[in-house]
């Protein structure tokens, strides 16, 4: 095999919680489980890598050693920290900081919630990991599925594809969904 790894984004399936989980620990639920096998039942890959995170950790353990595959765990793979919205309903923060909330959706980078990652070192570690896994996989050829959540899939996205931060709130990532991604980007 030869060029450039192909990578694929999966986001982890559902939870059953309801708000923004961030860095929380959640198991799968049922239907998260059967909505990742369900994704995975067709893909081909070579190797796994995955947030440390369980709820996708434990699906990307299972799979890669369904399939005899190299798996790594990686916690730079992890969701954004919310700070002091972690776990809090959407709707109550929309409610208790309804201005707050907007202005992060719009310009993440410049307005993270209160307590919050700072938005250049999500962006870091994530772009640090993704980094490693072309490295890792350069003039291999190899299909890399890298199991994370919403909102690193949301952000690899901008900057893959160049786009404002901003714009994360407009790229549909359901539960299980699979999102190829060049890596690196064009402008690196």
């Amino acid at each position: 095999m030869t060029g450039e790894p192909l990578i694929e984004l999966l986001r982890h399936g559902h939870t059953g919680q309801r708000s923004y989980r961030g860095q929380l620990d959640d198991p799968l639920s049922e239907q998260g489980w059967a909505q990742l096998r369900a994704t995975a039942a067709t893909g081909t890959w070579d190797a796994v890598v995955s947030s440390t995170l369980q709820r996708c950790a434990a699906f990307a353990t299972e799979l890669a050693t369904q399939r005899g595959l190299p798996l790594r765990l990686d916690a730079r793979l992890m969701e954004y920290h919310f700070g002091d919205w972690q776990g809090v309903p959407i709707e109550d923060i929309d409610r208790d900081a309804g201005p707050a909330l907007g202005r992060f959706w719009a310009d993440p980078v410049d307005h993270p919630p209160p307590g919050g990652e700072p938005f250049a070192a999500f962006r870091g570690r994530l772009s640090a990991a993704l980094d490693q896994i072309a490295a890792d996989h350069a003039g291999s050829g190899r299909r890399v599925l890298v199991v994370t959540h919403g909102g690193a899939i949301r952000a690899l996205r901008c900057i893959a594809e160049g786009r404002p931060f901003g714009q994360m709130v407009e790229i549909e990532v359901p539960h299980a969904s699979l999102h190829p991604l060049a890596w690196p980007p064009a402008d690196a």
